[in-house]
């Protein structure tokens, strides 16, 4: 008898958990178990497996085979493990000296004839390869993805003689190099220049992308709504190290490759309005829990194009992650939690027909219909929109002005100033600053102070609004670089909030 046991990893969400394959070899009638929760693609490993290891040589074991993919009670799915249960037989066959197997993990499809072909998730095994103090060995395909996660730790091979060459000494592979790729820089995207007019708008836009609000506009068709909201991501900061990894797992968990290109540059996500509940918020069956564009938006924006458009069911689905930053996809007795930090985005018209008081334009939207337009939008919805903000039709004077408008770099330098102030200051965002922290960071002036106690009883605002005009005011205070929010600052907060919907 003789026993091994391989290192690979799983994909589950945004994790990739170990998992040791363990092979066991013992007398009697020759046969090939897999056990430990395998899926339809992992047990078909076994005709590929057997195939590879006859056609390089090697020759399958003429006894009882078991391999285990421990835990058991995770499921198991993908071709991964094609790799290190064919390594796991050599081993236990005595083909490869087992004591050197400790230091590596192993992820690979492996084809008839031994060639190794990409995988789907190998940044997220990488990171946590990277995490356990291990070497990664993994097919040449999936390399470049995997190097963005552990630069100075991963093997690409062609073939499974590659690797059997390599562990055995006979032929020492290096590290796979990370390749240089020219990157997308947000100079790529849509420019605020490109809009014509609308200075309060892209105020507001500035003040979104400065602390992460979430925005509201309204306003007629071929204002510009649409391309404001498309400039977002061209005056963000580019994403932290640890940002882009944690959305390239939930891009693996998706089914989606990394473009290296894009690497750091902020998601845009724009669904239709025709979008399922699962699409939207995750889904799936059996064991395969896919992320849905709340979590594919994570650190980036979530626009939603003509939001009135949307069911009010799905939208009010929208309330818990932007409150929380994540979301639980649950299907009978399995449950994954997905990253869900998305900045929404929402566009609408006035009005159904979206020229709403003037009839020369062709508006005939009764009172009734005007209503259940804007009741798409709840009011639990709308309380935790940061920014609400309508935007005229353009004047003549707009579009004599054109040549003076910002563009997205010298508005990304002033953006990029107030985060850097808001993460010297209190390490996280000003979106993410609870009541206590709001105290501490972002003391008001009496005046201010008066002045929101007056229109919290004008408006009855809630006290989570009120906390969220808080964290507007704080925003808008970082951008003039001013330590204490006085009663301009707090007055220019409060008017995205008690506008046209309001």
């Amino acid at each position: 008898m003789a026993y091994t046991c391989v290192y690979s990893r799983a994909l589950w969400g945004v994790d990739a958990p170990l998992v040791r394959v363990e092979v066991h070899l013992a007398g009697g009638l020759p046969l090939f178990n897999l056990v430990g929760l395998p899926e339809v693609e992992v047990r078909e490993s076994r005709d590929r497996v057997r195939s590879a290891l006859n056609h390089c040589g090697f020759g399958f074991p003429v006894s009882r085979v078991t391999v285990h993919l421990a835990p058991a009670e995770l499921p198991k799915h993908s071709s991964r493990y094609d790799l290190p249960i064919a390594i796991g037989i050599l081993a236990a066959s005595r083909h490869l000296p087992s004591e050197f197997l400790e230091e590596w993990e192993f992820a690979g499809e492996l084809g008839l004839s031994g060639h190794l072909r990409a995988i789907q998730g190998a940044l997220p095994m990488a990171a946590a390869v990277r995490r356990a103090g291990r070497r990664l060995m993994i097919a040449q395909a999936s390399a470049n993805e995997a190097c963005h996660g552990y630069a100075e730790g991963v093997y690409g091979a062609l073939h499974l003689r590659q690797v059997w060459a390599h562990l055995i000494g006979e032929k020492v592979m290096m590290p796979h190099a990370k390749p240089v790729t020219q990157m997308a820089t947000t100079d790529d995207v849509w420019d605020l220049s490109d809009v014509l007019g609308q200075g309060q708008a892209k105020r507001a836009l500035e003040v979104a992308a400065s602390g992460r609000h979430h925005l509201l506009m309204v306003g007629p068709p071929g204002v510009g709504k649409s391309l404001l909201a498309r400039c977002l991501p061209g005056i963000c900061p580019p994403m932290e190290e640890h940002e882009a990894l944690q959305l390239a797992a939930i891009r693996a968990a998706h089914g989606e490759s990394v473009d290296p290109r894009y690497w750091c540059l902020r998601p845009f996500r724009q669904p239709h309005h025709s979008i399922t509940i699962a699409a939207m918020m995750g889904g799936g069956h059996g064991t395969h829990l896919y992320p849905g564009e709340v979590s594919l938006s994570h650190c980036g924006t979530l626009h939603l194009d003509e939001v009135g458009e949307f069911p009010v069911h799905l939208l009010d689905m929208l309330r818990e992650p932007m409150e929380t930053g994540q979301i639980a996809v649950s299907r009978s007795a399995y449950k994954v939690v997905y990253p869900a930090g998305f900045q929404l985005v929402g566009t609408m018209n006035p009005c159904p027909c979206g020229y709403r008081g003037h009839p020369s334009l062709g508006c005939r939207c009764s009172p009734a219909q005007l209503e259940r337009y804007l009741r798409r939008l709840s009011g639990p919805l709308l309380d935790r929109i940061d920014l609400q903000v309508e935007l005229p039709s353009l004047a003549g004077q707009d579009w004599l002005v054109q040549g003076q408008s910002e563009d997205s770099a010298t508005v990304r330098r002033r953006v990029g100033v107030a985060w850097q102030r808001q993460l010297q200051r209190q390490g996280v965002s000003n979106d993410k600053l609870g009541r206590q922290l709001l105290q501490h960071y972002a003391p008001l002036t009496s005046g201010a102070s008066m002045l929101i106690q007056r229109a919290t009883e004008r408006f009855e605002l809630s006290l989570r609004a009120v906390h969220r005009i808080w964290r507007v005011a704080r925003t808008i205070a970082d951008l003039a670089g001013e330590d204490v929010i006085g009663e301009s600052v707090l007055a220019e907060a409060l008017c995205y909030r008690t506008g046209f919907l309001n």
